[in-house]
């Protein structure tokens, strides 16, 4: 039995050594292909998946396919010649997804802890670098924890982007993940992430029920933590992109969860020094991201279409002009040409979750309506554990 503890991850109240050994045995061992999954957490997109996406998808070896476990669909824009690291890459679904994306340019490095998941990956690579016509890979993988990428050899400052699909959750240290993901990233870096969200912090006897954490229930946080972790490594406010009701659709497993409620959300942080201006500004969106010419949407409560004059405030314009984005816009500053449609967006999205009777999703794309990210249609009034706040556009202040 073990404690895990989000308020204060430290040895003492939390061994480690028995959650990875844990998760091993269940990724290496227990799961052999998605059929084993005892639940829907894992098999649970928070978006939905691209024509473009499921193309390249379809390249992938049907055994590395068959050993994924995620719950969303982490593809992050302008990919092109990108260093790109995979958290918890398993058998390497994504890693090999990206390869094709960054390019024969890019790099995209996979990192995880279970030996059996990263055999089936390195057996591909040489199928993959042929398929995709690279004359040599462009793809690596790492063995080590999600916690120490530094010890795992892992150059700081190094990568563009950092994504990860449903592994956050099945770490017993989330802060040190953030820690170290902030560290090997370049300044304007993004990590890009979905992952299993609860409405409160779970009980000792949910989090310490080895099925449960396998399953990505038992290990979920609470969206609040997110914020604040967020906040004490450096990143900026965590911006929501999606998120999607977790329908458990195990009786067994969800008479031990009782009321708690999950999604599975996908959300974006960057890296931008605490010493850079944050002065609200003008931005252009110029149409040439591949496949988003029309309009990039880039967090659920922001969506750039080409050649319109949007106001942003300081935390996204320091994003937008300090990360890769920055040659896909054209800034003006206040003083300059007035003239085009000029709109001013609410501050960053947040993600504050919201119950509602009525509804079992959100795509938030509209944030005058009140949107909601899951359906908690219950005859139990005022239960504490019903409810996601609702969505709120505070900022967590930067010093």
């Amino acid at each position: 039995m073990y404690c895990s503890c989000f308020s204060c991850p430290t040895k003492e109240c939390m061994p480690e050594s028995e959650i990875y050994e844990d998760v091993k045995d269940y990724y290496g061992r227990v799961l052999k292909s998605t059929s084993d999954l005892k639940s829907n957490a894992c098999l649970t997109p928070a978006t939905p998946v691209a024509p473009a996406v499921r193309r390249v998808l379809e390249e992938v070896h049907p055994e590395v396919t068959r050993r994924y476990y995620g719950c969303g669909m982490v593809v992050p824009e302008c990919l092109e010649g990108c260093r790109v690291l995979d958290l918890g890459c398993g058998a390497g679904r994504d890693c090999y997804m990206l390869s094709q994306l960054v390019g024969d340019r890019g790099l995209v490095t996979g990192i995880d802890m279970t030996e059996e998941q990263l055999d089936v990956a390195r057996k591909y690579v040489g199928y993959h670098t042929k398929k995709f016509g690279y004359k040599k890979p462009n793809t690596e993988f790492v063995q080590g924890y999600i916690e120490a990428l530094q010890e795992a050899g892992l150059k700081g400052s190094f990568y563009d982007i950092i994504i990860s699909n449903c592994v956050v959750n099945l770490s017993p240290n989330k802060k040190h993940v953030l820690k170290e993901a902030h560290h090997v990233l370049k300044d304007g870096g993004e990590l890009y992430f979905s992952d299993i969200y609860c409405s409160h912090r779970l009980p000792a006897e949910i989090r310490t029920h080895k099925v449960l954490w396998g399953e990505c229930l038992g290990g979920a946080l609470w969206w609040e933590d997110l914020l604040r972790l967020a906040e004490e490594v450096g990143f900026c406010t965590p911006r929501l992109v999606a998120a999607s009701t977790v329908t458990v659709g195990n009786k067994e497993l969800q008479s031990l969860l009782r009321d708690y409620k999950f999604v599975s959300a996908t959300f974006r942080l960057f890296k931008i020094p605490r010493n850079v201006s944050n002065e609200s500004c003008r931005v252009i969106y110029d149409g040439n991201v591949t496949g988003h010419e029309d309009f990039l949407k880039f967090d659920a409560y922001h969506t750039f279409r080409k050649n319109e004059v949007v106001t942003v405030d300081g935390e996204l314009a320091s994003i937008l002009k300090m990360s890769r984005f920055a040659e896909e816009f054209t800034f003006q500053d206040h003083a300059e040409n007035k003239t085009g449609s000029c709109c001013v967006m609410p501050k960053v999205a947040v993600l504050k979750m919201s119950v509602c009777a009525h509804s079992s999703s959100c795509s938030v794309d509209k944030p005058k309506a009140k949107k909601t990210l899951v359906d908690t249609h219950t005859k139990k009034r005022n239960c504490r554990h019903s409810g996601f706040e609702s969505l709120s556009h505070r900022k967590i202040p930067r010093s």
